[in-house]
């Protein structure tokens, strides 16, 4: 198991934990000194109080906690953050209330989960004609007729 250095800049930060054994995403806590309400359609800047050194020729993904979406419209902004392995500023979480109703987000609470993966950084070569294959140019919905 690799082991991912964590500073916490904010005594009340907590460093992300996994809900189960086999929990792909860490999760992620507001660090807050008290409770925030988001209004309905507000985007607000979650700090979470940590910075960490993700692996080099790794990323680390901030998606959804599938509970605060679902059951309180709760979700990032951005849909899926990218941290990337050489930015060591602090991890935040950019939340929209895609609700109808304000909701509240307490200090401590889980906000996020976060993935580290590993990816590819390739280099992009122009080029006259790409190989041919059975999808061809086919898009959105190609491959369900």
């Amino acid at each position: 198991m690799e082991t991912i250095r964590v500073k916490k800049l904010h005594p009340n930060a907590a460093l992300p934990t996994y809900g189960s054994a086999e929990a792909a995403g860490a999760d992620l806590y507001a660090c807050l000194d008290t409770a925030v309400t988001i209004a309905p359609g507000e985007v607000f800047w979650v700090p979470t109080g940590i910075a960490l050194e993700v692996p080099k020729g790794c990323a680390g993904l901030v998606y959804a906690r599938s509970s605060m979406g679902a059951k309180r419209g709760l979700a990032p902004a951005n849909k899926v953050g990218v941290v990337d392995s050489d930015y060591r500023g602090e991890i935040r979480v950019v939340l929209l209330n895609h609700s109808n109703q304000p909701q509240v987000l307490q200090p401590g609470e889980r906000v996020a989960q976060f993935v580290i993966t590993p990816v590819l950084t390739p280099a992009y070569e122009e080029v006259e004609e790409l190989s041919d294959t059975v999808r061809d140019t086919g898009g959105f919905g190609s491959t369900g007729k």
